[in-house]
This record gives C-alpha cells, structure tokens and sequence, in this order.
C-alpha cells in the first residue's frame, strides 16, 4: 500500500489550477494554428489570430487566458493501492483550489446555490469525479470550465430507433442554436450511453482528451471526422462571424447502455479549452 500526502494533493491542485488558465495546451494551440491555416474568412482568422496572441501573453506574463476562470473540474484516477495520510481527499482538493485561485488571481466565479447567489469567495467546491484504477497512481486532470459555453450544452434522451441520424441532427442543432454565445472556435465533447447522468459526464470527460486525439476505437473516430465536417459546414466561423471554422475537435466517448435508451450528451468547449493534467 502506498502513502500519499493530503499536503502534496493540494500543492499538485494549485498548481494545476494556475497552469491550466494562464498556458492553453499545446495540443490546442496546434490545433488553433491549423484552424488558422483553414480559415478563409479575414475576420475568423483576425479571431484566431488574437487567440494566439492573447495564449502568448496569458503565459509569459502568468495571467489569466480569459476573464472566465470557470468551474473547477477534476477527474481524478486512484489507485486501488493508495492510502491518503494527513486529511481528506475531497477537503486537500478544495484547499488547492482555494490556494491556486487566490495565488493566481484568478476570478472566484461559484455561488452557493443556483438561488442563493451569494460567491462562495473562493471558487470552490470542486467539481470531482472519482475512478478506482488498478495500481498505486494517482492522476489528477483538471478541466477549467467556463459558463458560456457551458450553458449552451444539452442532453436528449433518444429512442434506439431515431439511432445515429438523429443524434447527429441533435449536435448539430446544439452548435447552431448555440451560434456566438459558446465562442467558438469549440471543442465538442460528446456522450453517449450509460443512463441520463453518464452521458452527460462522458461529454464532459471527452473534453480532456488532447486536442483532436481521434478516440481508439475506429467507428467512433469516424464519427468524430463526419461531426467535426457538419458542425463547421453550419458556417458559425469564429466568435460567430462566419467562416469555416466553428470547431477545432470533436470527442466522442460512449458507454454500454439499456436496451430502451440513446442516451447523448453535448458539452461544449470554448475557444479557451483549458485543461492540464499530473501524476503524484
């Protein structure tokens, strides 16, 4: 049984929380750099442009990419051979996110109740999802998630006899009713499967992958290119001014489910798809 430190827990978060909203990913920046090279209209590729100019200062100066330091969104992997010594996961979780938001200067955005909207000072709670793995690791990813984008996701409860046609008429009608208000250019995350709650934490899961990665198993990667080639056939283009690139990636990632459900999840990413990732 290996012993892992509470304190290392909450050092390893606020570091994460700091690097993952001041240095984009540098799978997003390459893929930021295609985009660019794809985009025909001048004012999407004035947007893409300032994006990377915009990533460039955000991390030689340390700052915030973008104003919206989001939710504080951790998947974390554990292994079955891990002891925590000195505290509690969950609190040590909490503590780094305390410690990175007021280190880095980033905006306190949560407030306790979707009613009672008074910030809760401190951006916490985190939002933690937790996966046993076999071994002794311990793999903390985090996902900054800002409210605009996510605000323009959705969830539909299909039938298995609308199956593959309808879903994609759904993720696409999720990007276009979204237009400008999810800043893209976007990452798609999608869920499928699972009963109501899993797909919509597969979508948002999908979104850590690196950027554009195409998932493993081959039909899902397929599925992916056909998305990504409809989402930006709409002509959204970047910051909602027209141009071919309304999406950098799409992610999908799917899950056994009922013999009755269709389950699909879209989580939407914004043009900041800031996420990063350590192993203790």
């Amino acid at each position: 049984m290996r012993e892992v430190r509470v304190e290392d827990v909450t050092e390893t978060v606020c570091g994460l929380c700091i690097e993952a909203n001041t240095r984009l990913p540098e799978g997003h920046l390459r893929a930021l750099r295609e985009g660019l090279e794809r985009e025909e209209s001048p004012l999407g590729r004035e947007v893409i442009e300032r994006l990377l100019e915009n990533a460039e200062v955000a991390r030689e100066e340390c700052i915030a990419f973008c104003q919206d330091t989001g939710y504080a969104v951790f998947f974390v992997e554990v292994g079955t051979e891990v002891r925590f010594v000195g505290g509690e996961l969950a609190e040590a979780i909490d503590e780094g996110v305390r410690r990175g938001y007021e280190e880095g200067y980033l905006r306190k955005s949560i407030v306790r109740s979707p009613i009672e909207r008074t910030n809760t000072g401190d951006n916490t709670p985190a939002i933690v999802y937790y996966d046993l793995v076999p071994g002794d690791g311990l793999k903390l990813t985090m996902l900054v998630k800002g409210a605009g984008c996510d605000n323009m996701s959705a969830l539909r409860m299909l039938t298995p006899a609308e199956g593959l046609p309808e879903m994609k008429k759904f993720i696409v009608e999720t990007i276009e009713r979204a237009g400008p208000n999810a800043s893209p250019p976007l990452t798609v995350g999608v869920g499928m499967g699972g009963p109501f709650e899993k797909a919509a934490q597969l979508a948002k899961k999908a979104l850590t992958r690196p950027s554009g990665e195409p998932n493993p198993d081959p039909e899902l990667a397929t599925l992916e290119e056909e998305l990504l080639a409809e989402i930006n056939a709409t002509g959204i283009g970047p910051a909602g001014y027209g141009g071919r690139v309304t999406a950098l990636a799409v992610h999908v990632e799917s899950f056994p489910t009922h013999i009755a459900a269709f389950p699909v999840a879209v989580n939407l990413d914004c043009h900041s798809h800031r996420t990063a990732s350590a192993e203790l």
